[in-house]
């Protein structure tokens, strides 16, 4: 700390990529330690951050989030006079050095751009007292192996790859601003980081994972590359002392002189685990280029007070503790395991990508506001719905719905299969979510689809699969509305065991083609995280004039089979699908009422409730066989799940009650 200069006392920050690793850390720490500042948390949830990551700071007064995306000029205009910040911690950046070698264009957006538009805000708004630009050690690029002297702040940035080249080009763009415009600046340079929350394409969380899982360690090259190791919070501890200590106009390494190998760091990984790294350790291709040290001078740091405190060995088995508490905190990673991942970052126009994404309504968003889960409910002034399904039934009483709610939508002009209409209709639209009750279940029932097979296809498959890849791209969630009826009564299910099959069983019934299309569409949309599926069995709602009501259609039939199945109320369904949106469910879920229905049950209350006089017959299955082309599916789902996240939800004979008959009884 410079002499005369008193310790800085800030009210409100701006943090961006908040929800992000380290800037995660720093957050929750602040809050902790400073209940008297205001922090607002700007994030736009990509692939690498996790609003949970936030949870120690979501209960208390002084903290906010917002999900936004740096790159919009309006957003941050907006957010640095109505929040009135006076200080801007700058996390917010594409960080992974293998996803740069093939989406470099993103990372110039990003770390870049999304920086240029920062640095304009706080000329324009001129009310910025200190801007904390955060940057990386790997700006100075390769350091010589044979040398002891680190990189001193004030060494010639030599970046060798994309990542760090635009990293150093945002640099340049913050000294511009403190020269240009007087803009003050603060500028850090960082070590490699590690620790719980961190998002496992690094390498450490990478290596502890495969090795909690017994698989191999991919290391590239022959592992003599040696980096340097800092524990989250300590780096934390050391962004809390230059935020309060550091020098404007200054540059601070924030590093360490204990260097490691990556062979060295798999094997002490293997030895927490109990592996033995000779069997456990695979050496793949090497990235295309690979710099063999980054080494930093951290005696500028030291001098403000700050020095590191947790040992390689307490930090690492503190880090291994958390992913072994918290294996599926980022879901499905398997991606990210690969030697060589590549995540594909969803890009947006500048223009767009504020409003594209979140709408206005949302930026107010308080810690009040986030459930259980960690994610951001929502008000429905914020909504607005993109609706495939415009002429069928589910869609048709989800935009009703939504007029009742008084949610804003608009149904959906492209074709599933048109990736480029999906586009400009989320370009037009600019939703928060997306509901897809479009596809083909048969006219009037599946049988036609065994003669439509190519349409079927079209509709079920390649539509749904190509909505939910623009979803993903767009960073949008995507409520699809699926079928249950991928499953028939087997050994485990017997018919009346009360056994049902659960979301993560995989489908056993193949008997029509519309079942074989929707469990092969169900099963790759497993690894599309953004997309909530929704399993609806025989659907049921009170409109009995309705000929796809599976109530009005068994009522037409000359004869029926008795089976018992689980079944959909939509009157009370999908109002839950709408919340389960706002709640930012997703994953697979039995969309039905919890229980089970016969044929002769409900035709027992429809004869009770509406007609008196009503008569039926029944019939076996292999009768029925003689009159239906393709099988039909009978099962029972188990909706545990469901009543978990909804205690509300009535069993099927109590919805059917309370939802149809009730409401349609004839005097």
């Amino acid at each position: 700390m410079a002499p005369g200069n008193e310790a800085y006392a800030p009210r409100n920050i701006l943090i961006t990529g908040a929800a992000g690793f380290i800037a995660s850390h720093v957050t929750n720490r602040l809050i902790k330690n400073y209940p008297h500042y205001k922090i607002v948390a700007l994030d736009k949830l990509d692939y690498c951050s996790s609003i949970k990551n936030l949870r120690p700071s979501q209960t208390s007064p002084n903290f906010r989030f917002i999900k936004g995306d740096i790159v919009s000029a309006d957003l941050i205009n907006y957010l640095l006079v109505a929040e009135e910040i006076d200080t801007i911690m700058h996390f917010a950046a594409q960080t992974h050095v293998d996803n740069s070698f093939g989406n470099s264009f993103e990372f110039t957006n990003n770390n870049i751009y999304g920086t240029h538009v920062l640095l304009e805000a706080c000329k324009v708004t001129q009310r910025i007292k200190r801007f904390i630009h955060v940057s990386t050690d790997e700006v100075y690029g390769e350091t010589d192996l044979e040398t002891d002297i680190g990189n001193p702040e004030a060494s010639q940035l030599l970046p060798t790859n994309p990542y760090s080249a635009t990293k150093a080009g945002a640099e340049m763009l913050v000294m511009a601003y403190h020269r240009s415009y007087g803009l003050p600046t603060i500028t850090t340079r960082g070590n490699n980081v590690y620790g719980p929350n961190q998002y496992p394409e690094k390498l450490i969380p990478k290596f502890i994972l495969l090795a909690m899982n017994g698989e191999k360690l991919p290391i590239h090259g022959n592992g003599s590359n040696v980096r340097s190791y800092l524990y989250s919070e300590d780096v934390a501890q050391a962004f809390e002392v230059i935020l309060h200590k550091g020098v404007i106009g200054h540059v601070y390494n924030i590093g360490t002189k204990k260097e490691r190998r990556v062979l060295d760091v798999a094997g002490d990984i293997c030895k927490l685990v109990g592996s033995n790294p000779e069997k456990a350790i695979d050496f793949v291709q090497d990235r295309p280029f690979n710099d063999q040290r980054y080494f930093l001078d951290d005696q500028k740091l030291k001098k403000l007070g700050w020095q590191e405190s947790t040992p390689w060995e307490e930090g690492l088995k503190r880090t291994l503790d958390w992913y072994t508490q918290n294996p599926d905190w980022w879901g499905d990673v398997s991606a990210a395991l690969d030697p060589h991942p590549r995540i594909s970052v969803a890009t947006h126009s500048n223009e767009d990508s504020w409003f594209f994404q979140y709408g206005f309504s949302r930026l107010t968003r308080s810690c009040s506001e986030i459930n259980k889960d960690g994610d951001l409910k929502q008000d429905q002034q914020g909504l607005k719905f993109l609706i495939y399904g415009r002429t069928g039934w589910i869609g048709g009483l989800l935009g009703k719905l939504c007029k009742e709610k008084g949610i804003e939508f608009e149904y959906g002009n492209g074709r599933l299969e048109d990736r480029r209409s999906l586009i400009d209709d989320i370009r037009r639209v600019r939703p928060t979510h997306v509901f897809n009750a479009a596809g083909v279940t048969g006219r009037p029932n599946v049988d036609w689809c065994e003669s439509h097979k190519v349409e079927t296809i079209r509709a079920n498959v390649v539509g749904t699969l190509t909505l939910a890849d623009v979803c993903k791209e767009q960073s949008l969630l995507l409520m699809n509305f699926a079928t249950g009826c991928i499953f028939e009564y087997d050994n485990e299910h017997k018919l009346g065991s009360g056994v049902g099959f659960k979301e993560e069983d995989k489908p056993n019934f193949i008997g029509s083609f519309y079942s074989k299309t929707k469990a092969m569409v169900e099963e790759l949309l497993r690894e599309y995280p953004n997309v909530c599926t929704l399993r609806v069995r025989m659907p049921i709602s009170s409109d009995l004039s309705n000929p796809r009501n599976f109530i009005t259609k068994i009522s037409h039939y000359n004869k029926v089979v008795n089976i018992p199945n689980s079944m959909t109320v939509l009157d009370e369904l999908l109002p839950i699908s709408i919340e389960m949106a706002k709640r930012n469910c997703k994953g697979i879920w039995n969309f039905t009422n919890p229980g089970v229905v016969s044929h002769n049950e409900i035709l027992e209350m429809y004869k009770k409730y509406i007609d008196p006089k009503f008569k039926w017959e029944n019939f076996g299955l292999e009768e029925q066989a003689k009159v239906i082309v393709a099988p039909r599916s009978n099962n029972e789902l188990d909706a545990s799940k469901l009543k978990r996240e909804f205690p509300e939800l009535l069993s099927i004979k109590d919805s059917i009650l309370k939802f149809v008959f009730v409401p349609n009884r004839k005097a």
